[in-house]
């Protein structure tokens, strides 16, 4: 959805562009101002927290990283215009919500290979370029992966004769990134940013929730989801991002302050949401959450389907790169 100027202006009205500090040399410190597309509780601003708290202190009096808030600084659906439009240097936000501007961030999700293996082959600054192009964003990095999304249900889930689950009793409450791979199990799917879904759940307007495992009891979801279905699909597809002429400013050094700590922290984050994933999961089983496991054929075709629906998507809405990315990305 395009906004307009004034809107995201509303939400950002104190967020100053990149500018120098302390210094009035050419060589001085620069701050870019930034956000989160979650609240400062949850486990991904948290980690985003991590990158800046490193880059802060491997870039003192270089580059600094000047973290305005989350949602409630620029509304979750509006961070990628406000980054399009220069009205923040830096965000902390999924390839999903962005899909109107970039519809190849669906690789992201949909792919198995590690970010670390795609910078090796050349599938990161393929869709890096994209970005460029489409979003006036550069991508320093592809944070927090490895773990996929599940479904968390209100109420035990109606099972099926062949080992699945019938999705059509379910009503998700779903983003945008996975709703078509939602709606082609047959289940009824409300889009709603994350800052709406406990009002929905309470409400009963929706009887289940498709999130990650990380990070889902900062949000209080599991009070009333009590089931989760297993396994994940796709893959968290969480970036961070500079705006495109915010980087162009940027000195050599900055620029490399910012890039290497944001690999360093790519490899890391991945391997802390794999064991975040696993250690929150484990406290809601403790806690009472039964898993729901899908099994033989039933599994096997609903981790194919996810896996055909990205790409059918994309090819939907803009094939000009496809063959290129699949090359990079599919496998």
């Amino acid at each position: 959805m395009t906004i307009s100027r004034r809107a995201v202006l509303a939400g950002a009205a104190s967020l100053p562009l990149l500018g120098a500090t302390r210094h009035a040399a050419a060589q001085a410190e620069v701050t870019l101002n930034a956000v989160h597309f979650t609240p400062a509780q949850v486990s991904y601003a948290r980690s985003f927290l991590k990158y800046v708290e490193k880059v802060n202190r491997a870039g003192k009096g270089i580059v600094q990283i000047r973290v305005r808030g989350g949602p409630e600084v620029v509304p979750f659906p509006q961070m990628g215009e406000a980054l399009k439009n220069g009205l923040v240097d830096m965000v902390n936000y999924p390839a999903g919500p962005m899909l109107n501007l970039v519809p190849e961030g669906e690789v992201l999700s949909a792919t198995s290979k590690k970010p670390w293996e795609l910078r090796a082959n050349g599938g990161f600054d393929l869709i890096d370029g994209i970005f460029g192009a489409k979003a006036n964003a550069r991508i320093l990095a592809h944070v927090d992966g490895g773990a996929g999304f599940h479904i968390f249900t209100v109420d035990e889930p109606v099972r099926t004769a062949d080992g699945g689950v019938d999705f059509s009793k379910l009503k998700i409450r779903s983003a945008a990134l996975y709703r078509e791979f939602l709606e082609s199990l047959g289940a009824g799917v409300v889009v709603q940013a994350p800052g709406e879904t406990y009002t929905s759940l309470e409400r009963g307007l929706v009887n289940a929730n498709c999130y990650t495992v990380l990070g889902y009891q900062n949000f209080g979801w599991n009070k009333f989801t009590r089931f989760r279905i297993d396994p994940g699909f796709f893959q968290t597809d969480v970036l961070i991002m500079v705006n495109k002429a915010s980087w162009e400013k940027l000195g050599a050094p900055a620029r490399k302050v910012l890039q290497d700590v944001a690999i360093e922290h790519e490899r890391e984050s991945y391997d802390a949401n794999l064991a975040g994933t696993r250690e929150q999961g484990a406290q809601m089983v403790a806690a009472g959450m039964k898993v729901v496991e899908l099994q033989g054929a039933a599994r096997a075709a609903y981790l194919e389907k996810a896996a055909r629906v990205s790409w059918e998507r994309l090819a939907k809405r803009d094939a000009s790169r496809l063959g290129e990315l699949r090359a990079k990305f599919a496998g």
